[in-house]
């Protein structure tokens, strides 16, 4: 099979129907930055899972700043490794299901034009049964090796609401997906829409919740998920701070005070529960190192490396070169509670 029947060699136009149920906004050969502006107009298969709160790291509120054109954008190493291995990864499933693929690009649906999704390649000749016969399309993924597990059963949950949502978009049967995980591991499987027909009306129902009740109408989600993913988006957003803010009347802002002033006495009241139990355990041990309990270890004592400590003022004083070209930067914040709220409102 030739390069051009796996890879397809000519585009569609922008406008022209290329699923049963999607028009083409952008080819996929549009850079980067156009890109990212289109898919702004409407939530797409990536944006689907973050909304759903299924993405660990991306919480709903940072795919609403996205929509409003704020650079939340992070992507790093992930994103660029997945972006080398997609040709790859494309071609070894078309060999292996002797079919052929294409290239498409940014696709909206004909009706609800906020739905959108960036189709990795269109399929031309499916390698189902004839029974299946049906356009369909493929996704691919690249995934850490870490990660290898959540694939033996089929697609984890985010990659399966990500296709399912392509499927609303261009009114397909199913979809195939092929995975390489840790650049050695490859994996294949499809998806069917019969399977989860309750779950896409929900995830439809979610999704335009979404686009109108917050997007459309600038109100934020509330803040939820990960509470570090979530301070490093306000970072980003914020990287410089001043003046002052009233948040009297701001309910959450006050509820937030509360729990985090409670949290953060139960933290430090664990800290020394743990330090005092550390104790009586070093205690029980005498000289010895090994604690038993039946017969068996129950603990030990055992040595560390720790990790040396570096006087940062005195390395950038007597080697300043050395200095810059080691240290990094690495700008944070602290939550500072005033003294008199630290007990509570």
């Amino acid at each position: 099979m030739t390069n051009a029947a796996l890879a397809g060699a000519s585009a569609p136009a922008a406008g022209r129907r290329v699923t049963p149920t999607g028009r083409l906004i952008l080819p996929a050969d549009t850079d980067r930055e156009r890109w990212l502006q289109a898919r702004r107009s409407g939530i797409g298969s990536s944006d689907v899972p973050a909304i759903l709160g299924l993405v660990e790291h991306t919480p709903p509120i940072k795919v609403y700043y996205d929509k409003l054109g704020h650079n939340v954008d992070d992507a790093g190493e992930a994103a660029y490794w997945g972006t080398v291995n997609e040709e790859p990864v494309a071609r070894r499933w078309a060999m292996q299901n002797r079919s052929v693929i294409r290239r498409v690009g940014l696709v909206a649906h004909v009706d609800h034009p906020h739905w959108i999704t960036t189709l990795d390649r269109r399929v031309t000749q499916c390698p189902l049964g004839s029974e299946e016969q049906a356009p369909c399309a493929l996704e691919i993924k690249t995934r850490s090796a870490f990660k290898s597990a959540q694939w033996h059963a089929g697609a984890p949950d985010d990659v399966t609401a990500q296709v399912l949502w392509q499927i609303i978009v261009n009114g397909y049967a199913h979809m195939h997906y092929g995975v390489l995980i840790g650049g050695n591991e490859y994996h294949q499987g499809t998806i069917r829409a019969d399977h989860y027909r309750d779950v896409m009306a929900d995830i439809t129902v979610a999704v335009d919740r979404f686009w109108y009740e917050h997007v459309q109408a600038q109100v934020p989600p509330e803040p939820a998920g990960d509470g570090e993913a979530l301070a490093k988006l306000f970072r980003r957003l914020h990287p410089t701070r001043s003046g002052m803010v009233a948040v009297d009347r701001h309910p959450d802002a006050l509820d937030a005070l509360l729990d985090y002033s409670r949290h953060q006495r139960d933290e430090a009241d664990a800290r020394k529960a743990k330090a005092s139990a550390k104790a009586r355990l070093i205690a029980a041990l005498g000289k010895a190192q090994t604690a038993l309990i039946g017969g068996e270890r129950a603990y030990s004592l055992e040595p560390t490396k720790a990790a040396p400590k570096v006087d940062l003022e005195l390395l950038a004083e007597r080697w300043p070169d050395a200095y810059e070209a080691c240290v990094t930067p690495n700008p944070t914040e602290r939550l500072d509670i005033a003294k008199q709220f630290k007990g509570g409102i």
